[in-house]
């Protein structure tokens, strides 16, 4: 019993049914008969087991038999600014992210951005994160924020947290960042950041840091910094 589905709202009690999306893929790609079992998540840190009681055209009635806290989740707080690829990017990037545990993806309006996601852009990437979720185990959504600019982004970020800027003419990485309170980091467009917006990062006492000799691709820089967060909370 390896089936999950994302049930779009608190479950409270025995009874849930699925619409939607969840419940066409139940019915038309499952193909689930009555008496089925499956695993159910909100979003709330819990899995539920839930068998099937009844099938209709377009929803499905399950009864949760139980259910349990799991936790996969790094032990602090992972958080990406990114000036986010071009569409057809975007959901390998998020599913990436989501896999490495990354707590909340901000997308960032910077100097040279080509790509700003509007409500209709914010929608499919929630989904390609409930998708992610499913597919690795994870029982919190990743959040996807609402578009910022680059300045409010460097000032959200607590003191004590790690604050990398991803630059190919930055710094090694230095630091304890194993001891930070979580992670911030900041992916550029690939125009690269302004001297202005690198600037406005070291005002704020964020670091510019190099990760390695060859120019990444924004979503490879992406999962460089997740991979490096998600050693550092396992060492820390």
């Amino acid at each position: 019993m390896g089936q999950r589905f994302f049930v779009d709202a608190p479950i409270v009690g025995d009874q849930v049914l699925l619409t939607g999306s969840e419940a066409h893929h139940l019915l038309h790609v499952m193909r689930a008969a009555i008496g089925d079992e499956v695993l159910l998540f909100d979003g709330s840190g819990c899995e539920y087991v839930a068998r099937v009681e009844r099938l209709g055209r377009r929803d499905a009635a399950l009864r949760v038999r139980h259910g349990r806290p799991v936790d996969r989740e790094l032990p602090g707080e992972f958080v990406v600014g990114v000036a986010l690829p071009k569409a057809d990017r975007q959901r390998w990037l998020i599913e990436k992210l989501v896999e490495l545990g990354a707590t909340r993806l901000v997308p960032l309006r910077t100097q040279r951005s080509v790509v700003h996601p509007d409500p209709h852009a914010a929608a499919r990437l929630r989904r390609s994160v409930i998708e992610a979720s499913k597919q690795c185990g994870r029982l919190r959504l990743m959040e996807v924020a609402p578009l910022v600019t680059l300045a409010e982004y460097l000032a959200a970020a607590p003191a004590g947290a790690c604050r990398w800027l991803a630059d190919p003419a930055g710094d090694p990485p230095h630091g304890a960042a194993a001891a930070a309170s979580g992670w911030f980091v900041a992916v550029g467009p690939e125009g690269g950041w302004t001297a202005d917006e690198q600037g406005a990062a070291r005002a704020r006492d964020w670091q510019i840091v190099s990760l390695g000799p060859r120019t990444l691709r924004i979503e490879t820089a992406c999962l460089v910094l997740a991979a490096w967060a998600a050693r550092d909370f396992a060492t820390a």
